[in-house]
């Protein structure tokens, strides 16, 4: 039995005619009488009572009625939602991101706008250090991950590329430093600093580095943090400076100010890396493209 049958089937029985079934159906009168007979065959009974005035269900046919309407609704329930998988409407968003990323406006914007428009879509969101997310990605354990890293696109790895942010110096507001409009790098040359571990984020860690060394010294690290909301608490606390990506700047602590670099200030890169093959991710990759356009 198959399910054109069952449509055939439940034509004929609303129409009560053969004609009037075959042209809702869109196929020719004698093609539909012999797919009922086919059909009356594989049930082993007459499905319709023939007469001058039309057709009837019979016994059997009242019988097979509701059966195969639910048939007929369940496959295209099925095929709905197995449309709306495909264009990714709905299913499983599994969406990674290192520490500082929540804190970039246009993430958090482009975000709220993917999750306003794919109501029926699940964002699941976890954190992690950007080297963890990429090999999370590799073994389709998450589908994409913001990330403060320049990865090269390949077959199976996209990557969408943010503006880069600038780099700004956090100092304790008690600190002779903090006073001044902007800062250059060499004036930090004496500093303690506090920094993430380069394990946290390699990236971040190695640009501010270069920086400090293309400005003739080595930064005096006398503190690691786990991420960089907890370097901001202890600089806070007065144990040294920090420099951070600009969107730290939402973290505003009394005892912590926030200072631009004098150009050429160091940037930090953060990129959206998602798995190709993923349906979601790719919708959401194409989202945040259309969000940076219009930033422009």
């Amino acid at each position: 039995m198959e399910l054109r049958h069952l449509r055939y089937f439940l034509a004929v029985a609303e129409q009560r005619s053969f004609t009037r079934a075959a042209e809702k159906v869109g196929i020719g009168q004698p093609p539909l009488s012999m797919q009922i007979k086919a059909l009356e065959e594989e049930v082993g009974g007459a499905l319709f009572l023939r007469s001058s005035q039309g057709v009837e269900l019979s016994e059997v046919g009242r019988v097979l009625l509701p059966h195969a309407q639910r048939a007929v609704d369940q496959a295209e329930q099925a095929l709905r939602a197995a449309r709306q998988a495909a264009s990714g409407e709905t299913g499983l968003l599994r969406m990674g991101f290192t520490s500082s990323a929540v804190f970039h406006p246009l993430v958090s914007h482009a975000l709220q706008q993917f999750r306003e428009r794919h109501r029926k879509l699940e964002i699941s969101l976890s954190e992690g250090i950007t080297e963890q997310l990429l090999a999370d990605i590799a073994a389709s354990q998450l589908d994409a991950a913001f990330v403060r890293i320049v990865t090269t696109p390949s077959a199976a790895l996209g990557v969408v590329e943010l503006p880069a942010e600038k780099l700004k110096v956090a100092l304790p507001r008690s600190h002779p430093l903090a006073r001044r409009k902007s800062l250059r790098l060499q004036d930090l040359a004496s500093e303690n600093f506090i920094m993430v571990p380069r394990g946290k984020g390699s990236a971040l860690y190695d640009s501010i580095f270069s920086a400090c060394q293309a400005a003739g010294f080595d930064p005096q690290v006398i503190q690691l943090a786990p991420q960089l909301t907890s370097a901001i608490n202890l600089v806070a606390s007065g144990l040294g400076i920090s420099i951070v990506p600009e969107a730290i700047e939402q973290v505003q602590l009394a005892q912590v100010r926030y200072v631009e670099i004098v150009e050429p200030a160091p940037r930090a890169q953060l990129s959206l890396a998602y798995h190709r093959q993923s349906i979601a991710a790719s919708r959401f990759a194409a989202h945040l493209q259309r969000s940076l356009r219009r930033a422009g």
